[in-house]
């Protein structure tokens, strides 16, 4: 039987992107805690909306001035992230300088507290949840080929418009990819869509041209694209009003963004703003790290994994790894050797990756996963020769 073909799609969001600011914001807020005690409590949580910004979320650290220093701060993190994601002034789509700012920080609750930091210092699960990790062959970071391929859109048009090379650009901009498979190979790119927000007064025709002889060209070989193989550049005609100004953002709001673009699963936890204890941030990373580990080891082609935890409990409720049919080892193997080489509860798992770092503003813009552009933990593929032996 041949191998079906179907058209797939993934999108991506640029760092001025109303929801990524937003995210951006919290994860800022996130590492200035951490910076100073690894072991804080943040959930952090962000509305953008025309010229305001709202950050509330609940902390606990074992310093009462910490808090208050951090919340004093928070203003400013917000301000400098509006600047450093290239708006300006209400023209741009949001004044960084003169845009009101609320905050609202709380501290945690007691109980919840006390059900996830043991007696003995260990974690349980800042909550119950599902968390997936996910890796293929398709590119050379092991990310499927239509999310991979549209950060690096969204990413080019900021590189342009923060060099000067095209500085008509403006900070909110959004791609999507269409991908053509046979199977679960590449067959080629069958539409692009990229929508940027631009200067007032441009010609649209002149735009199309820039846009595609400076982003698309660079970046879309013409032997994948098919034969009916389309491109629309700000389809909905002129994008001139964008930012906050023109939509309202909220932290986590872009989670398929953030991690494999559609082409698994998602257990429905964001991660911006919160620390490593929630492990719908920290186990989502650790099931990555799995996955690549697995595939790079070349035990399979593709790999999903679940991992699922209660809320106070430790060790994970299930582990669950599915390679679609591309490796000759059996799941249960798999499944064994994951549970004798990686450390799966909270605190193993902050441990392994070394979290307790303040290191994920980074993440909050192009993707947690396949960021060949930052050093992050989880993308290492180190655990390789372990898995193998393992396996026997």
């Amino acid at each position: 039987m041949s191998a079906r073909s179907y058209l797939f799609t993934s999108e991506s969001v640029s760092e001025g992107h109303p929801d990524k600011l937003a995210d951006q914001i919290s994860d800022a807020i996130l590492d200035a805690f951490l910076a100073r005690e690894p072991t804080a409590k943040v959930a952090c949580e962000t509305l953008v909306a025309d010229n305001l910004i709202v950050i509330a979320g609940e902390f606990r650290t074992s310093d009462e001035t910490l808090f208050q220093e951090v919340r004093g701060r928070a203003e400013g993190i917000a301000r400098q992230v509006l600047t450093d994601a290239g708006y300006t002034d209400a023209a741009t789509g949001i004044d960084p300088e003169h845009c009101e700012v609320q905050v609202r920080f709380n501290h945690q609750s007691i109980q919840i507290n006390k059900g996830v930091v043991h007696a003995d210092g260990t974690l349980g699960a800042g909550d119950q949840g599902l968390m997936f990790g996910f890796a293929c062959d398709e590119t050379p970071d092991l990310m499927p080929y239509p999310i991979w391929l549209a950060h690096r859109l969204v990413k080019r048009q900021a590189q342009l418009r923060k060099s000067g090379a095209l500085p008509w650009l403006r900070p909110d901009a959004k791609s999507q990819v269409t991908v053509r498979y046979e199977g679960h190979k590449v067959a080629g790119i069958a539409d692009v869509v990229i929508s940027t927000q631009i200067e007032r007064g441009l010609d649209p025709a002149w735009v199309t041209r820039e846009v595609t002889r400076e982003i698309i060209d660079p970046l879309l070989p013409l032997k994948l694209r098919t034969p009916d193989f389309r491109l629309f550049v700000n389809p909905a005609g002129p994008f001139e009003i964008g930012g906050p100004n023109g939509d309202t953002g909220l932290t986590g709001r872009k989670i398929i963004v953030d991690t494999y673009g559609g082409s698994c699963p998602h257990g429905g936890g964001a991660f911006s703003g919160k620390d490593p204890s929630k492990v719908d941030r920290s186990a989502a990373y650790m099931a990555r790290y799995i996955a690549k580990n697995i595939v790079a080891a070349g035990i399979a082609r593709r790999c999903l994994i679940q991992i699922a935890y209660a809320i106070g409990v430790a060790e994970p409720v299930s582990v669950m790894i599915d390679t679609q049919g591309t490796s000759h080892v059996s799941a249960e193997a798999l499944e064994v050797a994951v549970r004798q080489v990686f450390r799966l509860t909270p605190s193993g798992i902050i441990a392994m990756l070394d979290l307790a770092r303040p290191i994920y503003r980074q993440t909050a813009a192009y993707g947690h996963f396949g960021r060949g552009d930052i050093a992050l933990s989880w993308e290492r593929t180190d655990q390789i020769e372990a898995l193998k032996s393992a396996l026997g």
